[in-house]
């Protein structure tokens, strides 16, 4: 294993062999955080990342509402008896 320069978060690289009997610690460290790499012969070929997009972040959704009805926190009729 090799430490490569980390930029924002911890980064490791692998060879080829090693990630191939550490896949499920891979996964594991990736859904952390942690970038890893997978290289042939010391020379990076591939980068981890989860699909999600890795964790949730408080404000990661800013910007993204398009619309929200006028109403949208008016009561609902249905729950009128509970109120």
């Amino acid at each position: 294993m090799t430490n490569m320069a980390a930029k924002k978060n911890r980064s490791r690289q692998y060879n080829i062999g090693e990630a191939k009997a550490r896949l499920p610690q891979l996964v594991r460290e990736t859904l952390a955080g942690a970038e890893v790499v997978i290289a042939k012969d010391n020379k990076p070929l591939v980068r981890l990342v989860p699909l999600s997009g890795g964790r949730w972040k408080p404000g990661s959704g800013k910007g993204q509402v398009l619309y929200m009805a006028p109403d949208f926190d008016a009561p609902l009729e249905d729950f009128e008896g509970y109120m």
